[in-house]
């Protein structure tokens, strides 16, 4: 133990005088190490920004909200058939499930997709169709005016709350209280403007604007190809799973969905969301750093070149240390400790340089997140580039043991 130890320490400060004596050829041969872990960090610190501003996004937005979709199998996808929850699923199950600390719902339709007139300035923005409740769910508090409220659903005003963005877009008076605009051909009257909440991943989350859902369903029509979704939150006594499961029997039946077919709908939570933004990332993540990757394995090939040429350099000093008694397993592991100090050298400059580089992309690309490298990706780089050391050292380190030191001390 004590001599292996001896070895590591004479090995290490063979290595580190080795890449002073000869800084240039040190630098070319960490080059391949530093360019594939630079690459595969960048990846990693962009990739992972990424996650991290997602989960932290959706932590803020009401993570005990679960959400209720329309869900459209790939077989039904291929006949023409759109799956879709309707105004009146919502107010259903609004009355029925008394479990339910708020329920609110979400509406889009096609009238309302042309866009935000206001004098001759139109915008196309998002038209949604929400109620009182909506605010409770998801926090969206007016900067201006206010809310939409119950009475303005129950009398079907034809009011606006819009995102502080809209102020911008259609050339709106600083306080656009008051004022109207005109919405899928119809005119309403601006009740509120939202609090800034900026931009996430380069989308304005302030772009929009939110009427009576009963407005939208009434000007729609019967016939309207609406697309509703349906968020609620649960009392702190609530079983979840009971809850959902009345949900699922209600809906089924108002769908109509015979035993054995699947559901036409689904729930998501934020949960889930971010399970599913994890599971996406981290495949993105995975593949894209083992394809930039690949460049790890020709900075090892370097590696091992260059400490083929070092032992063929230094085959009269082996011969020495054989002759004064040093064993194999000594040579061996000083020539293993110098690959790995090479690789780890080169290791550390790739992680410098691939979150510098990562910072300067997030800093130049507008919508871009910061970049964030998790400490199992430096764990792992700096494994990787000690696993590179070991591996492509051991060829040098083993043709270095089993050297003849009679042979070495005559090398010329």
């Amino acid at each position: 133990m004590f001599k292996s130890l001896i070895a590591i320490m004479e090995g290490t400060k063979a290595a580190l005088m080795a890449i002073k004596a000869n800084a240039m050829r040190s630098a070319l041969t960490c080059l391949g190490i530093i360019i594939g872990v630079a690459a595969v960090i960048t990846v990693v610190a962009v990739m992972q920004g990424f996650t991290k501003q997602i989960n932290d996004q959706l932590a803020d937005m009401a993570p005990d909200v679960t959400s209720i979709k329309p869900y459209t199998s790939v077989e039904q996808e291929m006949v023409g058939v759109k799956s879709k929850l309707t105004y009146d699923d919502f107010l259903v199950l609004k009355s029925k499930i008394k479990e339910a600390e708020t329920m609110t719902a979400l509406m889009f339709t096609w009238r309302f997709s042309g866009g935000a007139q206001y004098g001759n300035k139109t915008h196309n923005t998002r038209v949604m169709g929400t109620e009182q409740d909506y605010q409770k769910a998801y926090r969206t508090y007016p900067d201006k005016g206010r809310f939409i409220r119950a009475e303005d659903d129950e009398k079907r005003r034809r009011v606006a709350f819009i995102g502080a963005s809209v102020i911008d877009k259609l050339n709106l008076p600083k306080n656009p209280v008051g004022e109207y605009i005109k919405l899928g051909g119809e005119w309403f009257r601006i009740i509120g403007v939202s609090e800034t909440q900026g931009s996430f991943l380069g989308f304005d989350q302030d772009d929009y604007i939110n009427i009576p859902i009963s407005t939208m369903s009434a000007l729609e029509g019967a016939n309207s190809a609406s697309n509703v979704q349906i968020m609620f939150r649960l009392q702190p006594e609530a079983n979840e799973e009971q809850v959902m499961a009345q949900i699922t029997r209600i809906l089924r039946q108002r769908h109509k969905i015979k035993d054995g077919q699947e559901n036409d709908f689904e729930f998501e939570t934020a949960e889930k969301a971010r399970a599913n933004v994890d599971k996406f990332t981290g495949s993105a993540t995975a593949i894209t750093a083992g394809i930039v990757g690949i460049s790890l394995i020709v900075g090892g090939i370097g590696v091992m070149n260059i400490m083929l040429v070092s032992v063929t350099e230094r085959t009269r000093v082996i011969g020495t240390l054989k002759a004064l008694g040093a064993t194999p397993g000594f040579i061996m592991l000083q020539f293993l400790v110098e690959a790995v100090v090479l690789s780890l050298f080169g290791g550390l400059i790739g992680l410098a340089l691939g979150y510098g580089m990562a910072a300067t992309i997030s800093a130049i690309l507008p919508g871009m997140p910061d970049a964030y490298i998790p400490g199992w990706a430096i764990m792992l780089s700096f494994g990787f580039t000690s696993m590179i050391g070991i591996v492509f050292g051991l060829a040098p380190a083993i043709k270095a043991a089993r050297l003849n030191p009679i042979d070495a001390l005559r090398y010329e």
